[in-house]
């Protein structure tokens, strides 16, 4: 569809000119709507509710729920909860009519206790509340009005991932614009801004309902890889097959989102056969993060119309790339002027010297709380990721490329002039093709936090993560930096000598070379850069006494709170590899040792594979064993990472030996290469 006056874009989230059409009728500006008074004036949230409800009726609505992000959700569909409300109402004579008041929009209530809280919540103390977020404006899918909102209980603990990154923005925008004050420089406050690469899979959903492990985790546990992968790199950026099921998924998808208001901007294949990336424009980071997770659900959702499977998880296949979901990260003023833009923020304030100072409170993050950024990606998957040669090391430093390297050493050592980078043209030889503009630095794809040139990029973060946890973090511990800049500055230094200082304590946490390099980790832990390749050792950083009390003196979460999402990203850990482990069990004894058995490999390979189930069983019971998650989720580690890897071995092996015919588990050859089957998209795929 080409009219875009007719196509519905937008129409379908209640935001800009859409909800300005229907709050003008209600006395109501755009401004007074935005401004988010309303959620504290009871006769104004009428109103905006008012308008609400004429507009999701007009889109089809006839219920609501207020939507909030569980903790610990990496297996839930869509990585978030609501509660569906009819709006419909029989009044005393009988007759159904629509109720949606600005009690409705403000608050509801849920319970508590059936999320993961890490004890947070019980049964007998499972008070739950929900209440909007002004920010993120609503949006109707199918029936149903969807509310974005935050979670709290009963005490006033956070119960969901959304409210510590809203007081983690809230407390960046406080330092930061305390800070920008003191050096001259007013603004009414601060945003962080961020877009998401979302890498995902796109596999035969025949085949899918064929291998119990992606169905009940979303990786294989087993498999024989089949003689083709990304040897010759030809899906990366490859034109997508017209006409055939994953590019009409993909464009159904962007549909779907556009008429959400929400920019997918590029659509692309990936590194991996059946691998694919969607990118948005960037925007704030509570909205894109909602946003995101929208995404992720309409993808899972609409991949079955298609005959497809969607899968999000970090890993589903060993021998090929796995998925992330690059996080490029800035922070900016109300007014859009972005603090890593050298040419923005100096012009605005009149002051280069805010851009340095903002720079080394960055880079004084990155080395002071190193450990919490990788605790942020210990998403499960990352286990088989990280340092892979597909994502950048458990080493968590920062590239800042040759020129801005330089210009900060620089001013640390006492000599200052204006950040000035120049760009290199390049020529292509050809008198009628146009000169390239280099920007002033080369890419970087093997750190974990590299500076693209007014913007960082967080690469390490997993592909199934709700990205609020990484970017409560990144917030929070630059909201503590600015604090430590402001306090010394109000104590009589000057701005350039604290930073100065900063710098010289912790500029080791800049590395310009090869995050891929075998010998940089042991060259980062005699710097004593955050190095942890444990996932369930960074988890246990949450619960650091300088982490607790960064989170504490920012106001974005208490220590109970700091030691509930320990516990909950510690049996989440637990609980996916106890389905892993229990699903590799079944595989084999269901399928794998009748189908060597039925191919006569003789029973030294039954007995191989006999013994490594008894092996998978009895470390699935030392968990079930252990006292506490830390203990559980080492057992954990050591069992997905170690036993359940020898027994794959063993299954591979025989599956190669074992004649196709008898095989009955669906294999990787038939997973992967979708794209390139030429099957022609019809509307008569499976569903």
């Amino acid at each position: 569809m080409n009219d875009l006056q007719s196509s519905e874009y937008g129409e379908y989230r209640f935001a800009g000119a859409i909800a300005s059409k229907y709050l003008t009728k209600r006395g109501l500006s755009l401004a007074d709507y935005e401004g988010a008074a309303w959620v504290k004036d009871r006769a104004m949230a009428d109103k905006v509710a008012d308008a609400m409800l004429e507009w999701a009726l007009s889109k089809g609505a006839t219920s609501f729920c207020h939507l909030f992000q569980p903790m610990g959700a990496t297996l839930r569909h869509g990585q978030t909860g609501c509660v569906q409300l009819t709006m419909l109402r029989f009044g005393k004579d009988g007759l159904p009519t629509w109720k949606f008041d600005g009690d409705d929009l403000l608050q509801g209530e849920t319970d508590g206790s059936s999320y993961p809280s890490g004890g947070l919540r019980a049964t007998h103390t499972a008070g739950g509340y929900l209440t909007v977020d002004p920010e993120s404006a609503p949006y109707v899918r199918d029936d149903v009005m969807y509310i974005p909102a935050c979670f709290v209980s009963y005490t006033g603990y956070a119960l969901d991932e959304k409210t510590p990154l809203k007081r983690a923005v809230q407390a960046c925008s406080k330092e930061g614009t305390r800070l920008l004050k003191l050096m001259g420089y007013e603004t009414s406050g601060l945003v962080v801004n961020i877009g998401l690469e979302q890498e995902f899979f796109l596999i035969p959903r025949d085949a899918y309902f064929k291998r119990p492990d992606l169905q009940f985790s979303g990786r294989t546990v087993l498999g024989k890889f089949p003689a083709r992968g990304q040897e010759a790199c030809d899906h990366y950026m490859a034109p997508m097959f017209t006409g055939n099921a994953p590019l009409e998924c993909v464009k159904d998808v962007q549909r779907q989102c556009f008429k959400l208001g929400i920019p997918l901007l590029t659509r692309h294949r990936e590194v991996a056969p059946n691998q694919y990336e969607f990118a948005p424009l960037f925007g704030a980071v509570a909205v894109q993060t909602d946003q995101n997770l929208e995404v992720m659900r309409i993808l899972e959702e609409t991949a079955p119309k298609y005959g497809l499977a969607a899968l999000l998880q970090e890993k589903p296949f060993t021998g090929v790339n796995g998925s992330g979901k690059h996080n490029n990260w800035s922070i900016g003023t109300k007014d859009g002027v972005n603090l890593l833009n050298v040419g923005q923020i100096t012009k605005a304030s009149g002051n280069d010297m805010i851009f340095p100072v903002v720079m080394s409170a960055i880079v004084s993050a990155v080395d002071t709380y190193g450990d919490l950024m990788r605790m942020a990606i210990a998403s499960p998957g990352n286990d088989f990721r990280l340092g892979a040669m597909e994502a950048p090391p458990s080493v968590i430093s920062t590239y800042l490329g040759e020129q801005m390297t330089k210009y900060l050493e620089s001013f640390r050592d006492g000599s200052f002039k204006a950040y000035d980078p120049t760009t290199t043209p390049i020529s292509l030889g050809a008198d009628d093709l146009p000169v390239i503009t280099a920007p002033a630095e080369d890419r970087n794809r093997t750190s974990p936090f590299p500076y693209g040139g007014h913007r960082f990029e967080f690469r390490a973060v997993g592909s199934s993560q709700n990205v609020s946890t990484v970017n409560t973090v990144l917030a929070t511990m630059c909201a503590k930096q600015f604090k430590v800049i402001a306090d010394r500055i109000e104590a009589g230094e000057k701005p350039d000598a604290v930073a100065q200082s900063l710098l010289k304590e912790h500029m080791k946490a800049v590395f310009n070379g090869n995050g891929y390099d075998p010998e940089w980790p042991a060259q980062a832990d005699k710097l004593g850069l955050a190095h942890i390749d444990s996932g369930i050792d960074s988890i246990k950083c949450m619960t650091k006494e300088k982490n607790m009390a960064m989170f504490e003196e920012m106001n974005v979460l208490k220590r109970e709170e700091c030691a509930a999402r320990e516990t909950v990203m510690l049996e989440n850990y637990v609980g996916l590899v106890e389905v892993e482990a229990g699903v590799m069990i079944d595989m084999v004894n269901q399928h794998i040792i009748p189908s060597v058995t039925k191919a006569g490999l003789g029973p030294s390979v039954e007995a191989q594979l006999k013994d490594g189930v008894v092996m998978v069983e009895e470390a699935l019971e030392a968990i079930h064993k252990a006292d506490d998650a830390a203990t559980q989720g080492a057992l954990a580690r050591t069992l997905r990472l170690e036993t359940m890897i020898n027994l794959r071995k063993v299954c591979d092996d025989a599956e190669a030996k074992t004649p196709a015919g008898m095989w009955t588990l669906a294999t990787i050859k038939e997973l992967l290469f979708v794209d390139t089957n030429h099957t022609k998209f019809n509307n008569n795929y499976p569903n």
